[in-house]
C-alpha cells in the first residue's frame, strides 16, 4: 500500500513512516524539507500522486508573525482535505487529542484549531479515520509546558494520561491499513502530573535540577479533563516502564 505521511520528520511522523515501512509499504513522507508545505498548499499534490491512505500526524506551525497558530492549523487541514480529494486518496487517518470537544478548552485556540480540523476532515466526503491521542510521555522531554534552563526546569502543573508515542505510531498505521475506517481515543494506563514525570525522568538520569511547577494556562489541564473516559483505548507502557525504556536507550 502506497501510504502519505503528514508530517512525516516530526516525533510521532517520523515513528509512523519507520513502522510503515516495516510493514512493507511503500512511504512518501511529506514535509516542510521535502517540499510539501501544508499552510500553502505547496506540493502537495505532487507528492500525493498514487496514494492510497494519508496519515496526517502534522502540527502545522505559521509561516511568519502574521499568521496565527489557529489560522496555520485550519488552512493546513483545508489544504490537505481538498489534496486528497483530488488524489482520489481512499482514505485519511487524522492524528487529534483526547478530550479536545471539552467545554474547559473553548478558549485555548490550539484546541480549537484542531476541533475545526477534525469537522475539515469528516466532511471531506472522503474514508476518514480520527484518531484522538491523550498528552504524550514525550512531552516531559520537549513541549511548550516544560522548560529545561541551565539551572532548573520549569513545568506546567497539568494532570495527564500520557501514552508513548511509539504506541501511538502503532494506532495510526493500524487505522490506515484496517478494512473498515473508525475513530478511536486513546491514552496510557497512568495517571500523573506533569512535574512528577519530569522529575522521575531527570532522577533517572541523574539530573539534579530542581522542577520549578507553574500553572497551566487553564484549569482544565490540572483538575482532570485531560484524563481518560469510558470508551478510551489504554495502551502501555506505565511511568515506570517509560522511563526505564527511554533511559536504557539513551544509555
Amino acid at each position: 500500500m502506497r501510504i502519505a505521511v503528514v508530517g512525516g520528520t516530526g516525533t510521532a511522523g517520523s515513528r509512523v513512516a519507520a513502522l510503515a515501512q516495516e510493514q512493507g509499504h511503500d512511504v512518501v513522507v511529506m514535509s516542510r524539507s521535502s517540499g510539501v508545505d501544508l499552510v500553502t498548499g505547496a506540493g502537495l499534490a505532487e507528492a500525493l500522486d498514487g496514494v492510497q491512505v494519508a496519515i496526517d500526524a502534522s502540527s502545522p506551525t505559521p509561516p511568519d508573525e502574521s499568521m496565527s497558530r489557529f489560522d496555520a492549523v485550519v488552512r493546513s487541514a483545508r489544504n490537505l482535505v481538498h489534496a486528497c480529494v483530488d488524489a482520489e486518496v481512499r482514505r485519511l487517518v487524522a492524528l487529534s487529542i483526547a478530550n479536545v470537544e471539552k467545554p474547559d478548552f473553548d478558549t485555548f485556540s490550539y484546541y480549537v484549531a484542531k476541533r475545526d480540523q477534525e469537522e475539515t476532515v469528516r466532511n471531506s466526503g472522503l474514508e476518514v479515520s480520527v484518531v484522538r491521542s491523550a498528552q504524550w510521555f514525550e512531552f516531559a522531554e520537549r513541549s511548550s509546558a516544560v522548560s529545561y534552563e541551565p539551572d532548573r526546569v520549569t513545568a506546567q502543573d497539568w494532570y495527564v494520561q500520557p501514552i508513548a508515542v511509539d504506541a501511538v505510531a502503532e494506532v495510526l498505521v493500524r487505522e490506515a491499513t484496517r478494512r473498515r475506517a473508525q475513530d478511536v481515543t486513546i491514552a496510557g494506563p497512568e495517571a500523573v502530573r506533569l512535574p512528577d514525570l519530569v522529575r522521575r525522568l531527570l532522577a533517572a538520569r541523574g539530573d539534579a535540577r530542581p522542577v520549578i511547577v507553574v500553572e497551566p494556562p487553564l484549569p482544565g489541564f490540572g483538575n482532570g479533563a485531560l484524563l481518560a473516559g469510558p470508551g478510551m483505548e489504554i495502551l502501555g507502557p506505565n511511568v515506570a516502564g517509560w522511563i526505564a525504556g527511554r533511559h536504557s536507550r539513551l544509555a
